[in-house]
């Protein structure tokens, strides 16, 4: 791939974004890599970790193909219809944030279901200097994740959030040392995949839904007549006898 490294763990896969001479903009070549990412996951339910390359995530859209895109460009949601793939891969995603995550950069991040950051992590939107919006979801997730005062700051206003910020409006869970970002996102990975499988990605699955305790009771349903229920309850239950 010309825009991601990639790498292939049995129970997760890692991506660097790394367009060092855009500070990684996401444009049409990495979108198309993307998808291919999220093609592998969906046929092969892993973990996912995004991060960037050279101390930036990523620090926005590719500005000279916004450029020449137009209405039927805009139709197509070329950036928004990614970031709706990544938001619904099967297993969660964490975003990894070292530098500027900016327009279509934060956009990515909050597709993520968990964000950790460096303290020179800083997020913001600043599309309507350009003449455009935050189309490919800030608009709506940016206001679930931090309220929609917060969000309209980031949205209208041209606020940037900085690491400190972002976590106390529980945009990023936890902020850690540059050198250690990458660590400490694993460390969560692998609390995730001490879990069922399963029962993560039901979890995910309901919790990224409308909500109603009748989804509750049919996922647990299909819960309840695993194997992996068993033998996760009889470890449990072994363990506590000894």
């Amino acid at each position: 791939m010309s825009t991601l490294r990639v790498e292939q763990l049995d129970d997760r896969v890692v991506v660097t974004l790394r367009r060092p001479e855009a500070r990684n903009a996401i444009n049409a070549a990495m979108i198309g890599e993307l998808h291919d990412v999220c093609a592998s996951l969906e046929q092969q339910p892993r973990l996912l970790l995004i991060t960037g390359d050279g101390g930036t995530f990523a620090a926005g859209a590719d500005i000279g193909e916004l450029r020449e895109r137009g209405r039927d460009q805009a139709l197509q949601g070329i950036n928004s219809r990614l970031f709706d793939r990544i938001a619904k891969l099967p297993l969660p995603t964490v975003a990894a944030v070292d530098g500027y995550a900016l327009g279509g950069g934060a956009e990515l991040t909050y597709a993520c279901d968990v964000r950790l950051a460096s303290p020179s992590a800083v997020f913001g939107n600043p599309e309507p200097g350009l003449g455009i919006l935050a189309a490919a979801g800030a608009c709506w997730r940016l206001r679930e994740l931090v309220g929609g005062s917060v969000a309209k700051q980031v949205l209208l206003a041209g606020r940037r959030l900085d690491a400190d910020e972002a976590l106390r409006f529980g945009l990023v869970t936890e902020v850690v040392p540059a050198g250690d970002l990458l660590k400490r996102a694993h460390a969560l990975l692998d609390r995730m995949a001490r879990s069922g499988p399963l029962a993560l990605r039901l979890t995910k699955l309901v919790a990224d839904g409308a909500g109603h305790p009748l989804t509750d009771d049919l996922a647990q349903a299909i819960l309840f007549e695993s194997e992996d229920k068993r033998v996760r309850m009889d470890a449990f239950l072994a363990g506590g006898r000894s």
